[in-house]
């Protein structure tokens, strides 16, 4: 069985004025383009209630590094109160939302995840040995290379929402 471990686990909240349509489609490319990474959409789902409505939407990926390693990606996007509302921006009024925001990132490493090293207690072994005095290098630069890129997506997403808040 794959070994997987958690390199990177992190939360960001924004409250204020966006465009869910445009920041959900700005999230999905930078994912799929920027990282290179196939994104499925586990669970979209919303909950309307007066004006307003609530949007849950889980998103998986992976990313295959090498023949050994993978990296695996779980995205949520908890949008509450998400609201229409109508905002003037140069000398013209168009319709946005207003709403709060928390998405929350996981990076995941997974280790032989194609099971190689699983056959039996000898080659279980080997591997542990493989990994800690053979490859324990390319590792580490594998966990800071996920951390990094979900740190970059993280950023990117709050720069976004701040940047459209303030339009």
């Amino acid at each position: 069985m794959a070994e997987k471990e958690t390199i990177f686990s992190s939360i960001v909240k924004y409250k204020g004025i966006f465009s869910f349509r445009d920041f959900y489609k700005f999230c999905y490319d930078w994912v799929t383009e920027e990282m290179g990474i196939d994104i499925s959409e586990n669970k979209y789902e919303e909950k309307i209630s007066g004006d307003s409505k609530n949007i849950v939407v889980e998103w998986e990926g992976q990313k295959k590094l090498t023949d050994y390693f993978r990296f695996d990606i779980e995205i949520s996007f908890e949008i509450e109160s998400l609201k229409n509302v109508e905002v003037a921006a140069g000398g013209t009024k168009i319709t946005t939302n207003d709403g709060s925001a928390k998405i929350k990132v996981k990076g995941i490493l997974v280790r032989d995840y194609q099971g190689k090293f699983e056959m039996n207690a000898f080659n279980k072994f080997l591997r542990s040995v493989y990994e800690k005095w053979v490859i324990a290098a390319r590792i580490k630069e594998y966990e800071d290379k996920i951390a990094g890129q979900c740190d970059e997506f993280l950023s990117q997403a709050k720069a976004y929402l701040d940047l459209e808040g303030k339009r």
